[in-house]
């Protein structure tokens, strides 16, 4: 029981000083503040600049359409890396890729293995097949290419071009 106890005393101990170092900044943060309300201080901030406009004035279209454009080709290299190295180990290793269902032959050792008995490598890959990289490296292209029309189809938009 004892032993239990000073297991736990280092996680309850590391907790109460969280506990008292949160309370003591929020406590000596209330007790220095000063206390000067004015004008300026409650105006609203926007970029160290002074407020000219109503908050709730319209935008501009052009600033989403940047934003959705920015986010796209980053998402876009967000599926780029794993494709990557997906393709790049699937490259490397091409035999660790079976497909399903086709049984993988063990070689038994030269001396149990009789002279009539076919031999036990796997047969070569069905020309229907394709190799193991090449499905992952045309989606890859396809993926690219639809990218690649979108960016073309903004940039004749405009949304590129700021008057």
């Amino acid at each position: 029981m004892q032993a239990a106890v000073f297991r736990v005393l280092p996680v309850f101990l590391f907790l109460g000083c969280v506990v008292a170092v949160a309370i003591g900044l929020l406590v000596i943060g209330r007790i220095l503040n000063p206390r000067r309300p004015g004008r300026v201080k409650r105006m609203p901030y926007e970029s160290g600049m002074d407020p000219v406009h109503d908050t709730r004035r319209r935008f501009d279209v052009r600033f989403q359409l940047v934003a959705i454009a920015f986010l796209v080709f980053d998402v876009e290299l967000l599926f780029l890396y794993p494709w990557a190295v997906t393709l790049h180990r699937e490259r490397a290793e091409p035999a660790s890729v079976v497909p399903a269902g086709v049984a993988v032959a063990t070689p038994r050792p030269a001396e149990a293995t009789p002279a009539a008995e076919p031999s036990s490598r796997p047969a070569p890959a069905s020309p229907s097949r394709p190799a193991p990289g090449s499905l992952a490296f045309a989606g890859g292209i396809v993926f690219l290419g639809l990218l690649t029309a979108g960016f073309v189809y903004d940039w004749r938009k405009g949304i590129f071009q700021w008057r």
